[in-house]
């Protein structure tokens, strides 16, 4: 098996959907709604990642989240309605490995999934130290802060959270699709365009190697081209 995933997501329907494809992906899953049942499946062991909704219905998400950090530092991938920026942040500063908005793509979750437990186990950096192209880029997302080259970048929170989503499975090519759900969300009727706009402006900051580094693929998407560092 894969690993061991505790999904704690009070709505009936996305926790069955969340259980068919980690399943699927050879994980055995724990699912629950209740944050106290999730804090005592903590407590037992065997948990080696946690899927998990903040907005319980019998306690706060956060307090999941802290009892994950404290139990043999089990990593989170938060899944949550509050698409704003400073919401992501804060999850993160939390100590959540990762932040995915609803409503959101199953397989990307699964690849995010899969994503934090490859950095967990090899003993990769986590987004708080992520590197890429030996050492050319770094991302630190409690800080909010991108260097290319040393070189600070200064991102609107578009170009930000554009980076980030493509730096998440660095390779991989995202469709715009994908990128609107990460960034904005799909209640943003008509803007799946508009993505090409904030990729060109942030190429241009990244500089000359804007193209190289944020690569199109044509009839697709968008893919960044550094390898995170191990």
């Amino acid at each position: 098996m894969a690993g061991n995933v505790m999904v704690v997501e009070d709505e009936r329907e996305i926790r069955e959907v969340l259980r068919r494809y980690l399943e699927r992906a050879d994980y055995t899953v724990l699912a629950t709604g209740s944050g106290a049942e999730a804090l005592r499946l903590l407590s037992s062991g065997g948990v080696d990642l946690v899927v998990l909704d903040l907005g319980l219905p019998d306690l706060d998400g956060a307090e999941v989240l802290a009892a994950a950090r404290e139990t043999n530092d089990v990593p989170v991938v938060v899944l949550t309605a509050r698409r704003e920026l400073d919401d992501r942040i804060r999850g993160l500063r939390q100590g959540a490995a990762d932040y995915v908005t609803k409503p959101f793509s199953p397989t990307e979750l699964i690849l995010r999934v899969q994503a934090v437990l490859h950095r967990t186990r090899s003993g990769n950096p986590g987004p708080d130290g992520a590197s890429f192209g030996v050492g050319r880029l770094t991302i630190d997302e409690p800080r909010h802060e991108a260097r290319l080259d040393g070189r600070l970048l200064e991102l609107t929170p578009t170009e930000w959270g554009l980076l980030t989503a493509l730096a998440t499975a660095p390779l991989r090519v995202y469709s715009r699709y994908e990128l609107i759900n990460r960034v904005r969300g799909y209640d943003f009727a008509g803007y799946e365009r508009n993505v090409d706009s904030h990729v060109k402006n942030l190429r241009r900051k990244l500089g000359p190697d804007g193209d190289r580094i944020i690569e199109t693929v044509l009839g697709v998407g968008y893919r960044m081209t550094l390898a995170r560092d191990r």
